[in-house]
């Protein structure tokens, strides 16, 4: 199960940081990434972190602008954005798969609800 937290209404140029907690999976190693949808869009990967040695990547569209972290332990990850741009607008999900990311795919064994994220200019 993954559970997002921290979605919400920002104005051009804030901030907003999003949470995503994993439960119920046993693997050590595992990725979870980051994906967004906006109204009659593609869903876009956005970032993804590997537990094995927290290394992360990003989306084009995002480096620069937002940073994930995450917590193993808790099996928490973080997506911390900033500057935001009204094109950030988009429902965000989180997604586990074991193992480590790979730039491009969207295989992920379990996806979230989605939380929304609203950017007005």
């Amino acid at each position: 199960q993954l559970v997002e937290s921290g979605g919400g209404l920002v104005q051009a140029g804030g901030s907003l940081n999003l949470s995503c907690t994993a439960s119920g999976f046993t693997q050590s190693y595992y990725a979870i990434g980051w994906f967004r949808q906006a109204p009659g869009k593609e869903r876009e990967g956005v970032s993804c972190f590997s537990s094995a040695d927290s290394s992360t990547i990003y989306g084009d569209t995002v480096k620069g602008r937002f940073t994930m972290s995450g917590d193993n332990a808790k099996k928490t990850v973080y997506l911390q954005m900033n500057n935001l741009e009204p094109e950030d607008t988009a429902v965000y999900y989180c997604a586990f798969r074991p193992g480590f990311c790979i730039a491009g795919t969207m295989q992920y064994d379990s996806w979230g609800q989605g939380t929304q994220v609203t950017v007005s200019s």
